[in-house]
């Protein structure tokens, strides 16, 4: 587009501003990343993501780059323990990952990328025209403007974007304050991996390193504070020692915080050519580490539409299916919290919910309901009433053989390193791949099988699957139906084919 500086301007280098801007290049968009820290966090603050974000990371080859690390089988809803197995690909997500590494390995990847992070960069204004949007910023060389064909406000909960936007974020203010500390070197503290309610509030704390126990606590007897202003270690300390006995004065704090109930969803994620995403899109109380997990889906969701916005090639309406795509699954994040918030951490009143939960947890439909909301395993976007079950929903993850007929060199996964769509014929049927012939600029065309031995289908009888950029099926072929609705799905979503373009 002429007469802008770059084609997006992705406010906030955290992970879903780095993730955000990872997506655009892969997609060869042009994109600047305003920050207003000099320096990437080295805060853990989240310590780790969900199922289907390790599924995320997985699906642009991302995940060797953390170093190897576990996943957490058995974790919990609202205290009540859940086996996280039970749904395939299920667990309750990477565990002991920071947020710091997490950073790190997008800043590293968006470096290579060609990313442009401007650090030190403060968003101060924005004016929104229909051709382009204009922000004013101010940063190491003085105050400044930037023009852009769109923004991306991914600059946290108290969003300079969204405010300037004029974007509403109803929902209601703090009514609990939660306190943490990593501290170095504390002996005698009891792991309770899931919470555990005492008298005057609630206890959390398990073993972070070799020499550090990260520690988390409600104290009933605590008013939310304003501000950002962290507890000092004293108040930590002696909180700590009144809800459990135990004394932690003799160790190091590392690392001091706190959180809230605070709970807010934007009204609108896109209001013409702004967009919010994250933090500044949805805030909630940290349980099951979901926020920065649904933050970096709504990346994921929202960067190839943009690209192809940006390419003058997306589809009537394509950049409106990011606000009614994720803004459900962000709405249904914070019910989940608020409803763990309930039974996890309010008193003696809620005892008789609690154990009617835990009575309906004994049925292998709720926990796998629970399973599946909380890991993101089980979203699924409306891509029409009726047809192939995989509609909508996450492509499995396979291995496949390819079409020289190795095993192993090839996964559902690793389809997706590029960020493309993907045509994925499994039945070798050379209508399907003729009709995607027009989409090959815009989107990949694979032919494999799935090996025989792996057991029960996971495409559920699909001979071939279009998979958008995202991991999302948008169209399935039952076996013997040929290319039927295929020409459709892919105008649908990624335009006109080339030679109509």
């Amino acid at each position: 587009m002429s007469g802008v500086d770059t084609d997006v301007i992705v406010v906030g280098a955290g992970p879903v501003g780095l993730m955000l801007a990872c997506e655009l290049r892969l997609a060869g968009v042009g994109c600047v990343v305003l920050e207003k820290s000099t320096e990437p966090t080295d805060q853990s603050r989240a310590l780790g993501f969900t199922a289907r974000t390790i599924e995320t990371f997985d699906q642009r080859g991302l995940l060797p780059r953390f170093g190897g690390f576990d996943t957490i089988p058995i974790g919990h809803f609202g205290g009540v323990p859940l086996d996280y197995r039970e749904v395939p690909g299920g667990s309750y997500g990477a565990k002991g990952v920071p947020q710091s590494l997490t950073v790190a390995v997008l800043n590293d990847w968006a470096g290579e990328l060609g990313v442009e992070v401007r650090r030190g960069w403060e968003v101060t204004g924005l004016d929104a025209g229909d051709e382009a949007v204009e922000v004013t910023v101010t940063g190491p060389e003085g105050p400044g403007r930037l023009r852009a064909a769109y923004l991306v406000g991914c600059d946290g909960g108290r969003s300079t974007v969204r405010k300037k936007a004029g974007i509403d974020f109803p929902g209601h203010d703090a009514t609990i304050e939660m306190a943490f500390a990593e501290v170095v070197g504390v002996t005698g503290v009891r792991p309770r991996p899931n919470g555990e309610r005492v008298p005057g509030g609630m206890v959390l704390a398990f073993q972070q390193g070799p020499d550090i126990f990260r520690v988390t606590y409600y104290d009933a007897g605590v008013v939310p504070r304003k501000g950002d202003e962290p507890p000092s270690f004293e108040e930590v300390a002696a909180a700590w020692l009144r809800l459990t006995g135990e004394d932690i004065r003799g160790g190091t704090p590392r690392w001091i915080g706190k959180f809230t109930d605070a709970t807010r969803q934007a009204n609108q994620y896109r209001k013409g050519r702004v967009f919010l995403a994250g933090d500044a899109a949805h805030i909630h109380l940290p349980i099951g580490g979901q926020g920065m997990s649904a933050g970096v889906q709504d990346a994921v969701n929202l960067g190839w539409k943009l690209a192809l916005a940006v390419q003058g090639r997306a589809p009537e309406g394509l950049l409106d299916t990011y606000h009614a795509e994720r803004h459900p699954v962000g709405a249904r994040v914070l019910v989940n919290t608020l409803t763990q918030r309930s039974l996890y951490i309010t008193g003696e009143h809620m005892q008789p919910m609690r154990e009617l939960f835990a009575e309906l947890m004994e049925l292998p439909e709720v926990r796998k309901h629970l399973i599946g909301m909380v890991t993101g395993l089980d979203i699924r976007y409306d891509m029409g009433t009726e047809g192939h079950p995989l509609l909508g929903r996450r492509l499995p993850a396979a291995e496949l053989v390819d079409e020289t007929g190795e095993r192993g060199k090839t996964s559902t996964l690793q389809l997706l390193h590029a960020a493309h769509g993907v045509v994925l014929d499994l039945s070798g049927d050379e209508r399907v791949r003729e009709a995607a012939g027009p989409w090959r600029d815009r989107v990949d065309v694979v032919s494999a099988s799935l090996h025989a031995a792996d057991g029960d289908d996971p495409f559920d009888g699909a001979a071939a699957l279009l998979v958008r950029p995202d991991g999302y099926v948008a169209w399935a072929a039952p076996a013997g139906s040929g290319p039927a609705g295929l020409t459709d799905a892919l105008t649908r979503w990624f335009g006109e084919e080339v030679d109509a373009a």
